[in-house]
């Protein structure tokens, strides 16, 4: 299983960035083998518009099972994530990366629905 983090940082003590769109790094951690990628995404950081769908076109490509983040992806970025029928996981903001995962594990995260943000 891949699941993807946004980040504020680059490892498991960074905190779950709330922003989807304009998150600094994405992390990619495939279950299988214990492998984190890191993916800097702060090319998009300062985009006037866009940046949810620029950030959503990495993730498709990245094709996670599970995406934890703090609020969300905006509908621009929805769009495009749904063709994915990837699981997103919400209001995780308040947690590093490692506390998301063992909560995630634990079934103690929000799932977003999409009917939330058609």
């Amino acid at each position: 299983m891949k699941i993807l983090f946004t980040s504020t940082g680059k490892g498991w003590s960074s905190r779950i960035d709330p922003r989807f769109g304009r998150a600094e790094f994405l992390l990619l951690y495939n279950t299988n083998d214990n492998t984190l990628t890191v993916i800097d995404n702060t090319s998009v950081t300062n985009k006037a518009h866009g940046a949810g769908s620029a950030t959503a076109r990495k993730v498709y490509d990245l094709a996670p099972d599970v995406i934890i983040t703090g609020n969300g992806p905006g509908d621009n970025a929805a769009v495009i994530l749904k063709h994915l029928n990837v699981k997103i996981f919400v209001n995780a903001h308040n947690y590093s990366i490692k506390e998301a995962l063992t909560m995630f594990n634990e079934g103690s995260l929000e799932l977003l629905s999409f009917s939330e943000k058609s």
